[in-house]
């Protein structure tokens, strides 16, 4: 099969949308809504953790998106976030930031999951900079519609896009399994350390079945007898992220990998992006990162030694129950989402927020007990999610030589 191809507008095959504003007044129920802190390292949007929005008086219909629009990053003081992409693949009411814009098809002669891929290649980032120039903070319709988009039979299209996708789809089904694993560990967390019906002497479950309980007047409820509540920073290292000095980044891998916030976040793994040669706060490898900036409670595992910025703080645990301490926070996350549902939002957490937090924590054996379990678990999600950092390695290896022509698809 031949890949002869020729080159189009993108803005004579798509027509373009900017989003919409809406006051803080609008957070609420209504259709799910994707602003620029949902562009991190996924192709399409994670739906269930979309916050929402109220469109009446403000969204009209030709608004709300539809499967197969594609949706840009417009402008954003990050300038790695600006021209990324999103792909809508499912059929659910949703508006986009004012923030961004949407790409929606006028032909058929192209597929949109095939454009959406090529979005995401350096060919199409390097575009953008060719028609707006390289200090680019701000991408509008004109840019995006001069952008040159290579035109393949939709034969072709369909044959480069079967091979992204069945990688794509085994990545899907390692994060199924990972997101199994995490909510098995979440729910015994849940009913040992919340609910506190770990198992006691006799096998049955503490609390139902009389076990001793003892008024914690800092908690204002009952924890189980012998049982301490310890601030984090009492079982917990915690180092808050520092921006360096000025702008010395880069993303040509000189310097020390840099994460600004929680916009390169995957689904456990941050993706490197930025590297500084001026670092100034450092976490370790296996740390957790979590989010202090909203979304307040994200968590990735840092998997390499790298500096953190001011979005950002880098936790181990005292006693290495790393396996306790990360769900400890998964706990919290739930907190923060409570706190921003019942309208108290939770926008940012100071270094004084979180060392404060208070945290229940078992005896000694049981917090052990849980620790094992939990690792086994981690073991698993580690291994998977390894392998998915690999398979988006070959995919993105893969991606520009299938779009220029490089590779002839039988």
């Amino acid at each position: 099969m031949s890949n002869a191809v020729s080159f189009l507008k993108y803005g004579d095959v798509a027509e373009f949308r900017n989003g919409l504003n809406f006051s803080k007044d609008s957070h609420g129920k209504g259709c799910k809504f994707i602003g620029v802190a949902d562009f991190k390292d996924n192709f399409t949007p994670q739906w269930k953790l979309l916050g929402e929005i109220n469109p009446f008086g403000v969204a009209k219909r030709e608004d709300y998106l539809e499967p197969g629009d594609i949706i840009f990053v417009r402008s954003n003081g990050n300038k790695a976030l600006v021209g990324r992409s999103l792909y809508i693949d499912l059929n659910e009411k949703s508006l986009y930031s004012g923030f961004c814009i949407r790409a929606r098809l006028k032909t058929d002669d192209f597929l949109p999951l095939f454009l959406a891929y090529y979005t995401r290649t350096n060919f199409f980032k390097s575009a953008i900079t060719s028609v707006a120039g390289t200090n680019i903070n701000n991408v509008n319709q004109d840019i995006l519609g001069n952008i040159m988009i290579p035109h393949y039979s939709i034969g072709i299209q369909k044959s480069i896009v079967a091979v992204l996708t069945s990688i794509d789809e085994k990545i899907a089904i390692n994060n199924r399994i990972n997101a199994e694993l995490e909510a098995m560990a979440k729910t015994l967390y849940d009913y040992w350390f919340v609910q506190f019906d770990f198992p006691d002497a006799n096998g049955k479950p503490y609390k139902t079945s009389g076990g001793r309980m003892e008024y914690n007047a800092t908690l204002k409820r009952e924890i189980p007898a012998g049982w301490a509540v310890n601030t984090l920073s009492q079982i917990a290292n915690i180092t808050m992220g520092q921006s360096p000095a000025g702008e010395p980044y880069n993303e040509d891998g000189i310097g020390t990998l840099f994460f600004q916030g929680s916009t390169d976040f995957g689904w456990l793994f941050p993706t490197p992006r930025q590297y500084t040669t001026s670092p100034t706060r450092m976490a370790k490898k296996g740390d957790i990162l979590l989010s202090v900036r909203a979304p307040v409670g994200d968590m990735n595992i840092a998997n390499a030694d790298c500096c953190i910025g001011r979005g950002l703080a880098a936790l181990n645990s005292k006693s290495r129950s790393d396996g306790f301490l990360f769900y400890v926070m998964k706990y919290f996350k739930q907190v923060f989402e409570r706190r921003n549902a019942e309208g108290t939002t939770f926008g940012s957490m100071t270094k004084d927020d979180l060392h404060s937090l208070q945290v229940v924590c078992p005896e000694p054996g049981l917090l052990k007990r849980y620790d094992d379990i939990v690792s086994e678990y981690n073991k698993m999600i580690f291994t998977r999610s390894l392998e998915n950092q690999d398979l988006i390695k070959l995919r993105d290896w893969l991606l520009p030589i299938l779009m220029n022509g490089q590779v002839k698809i039988k």
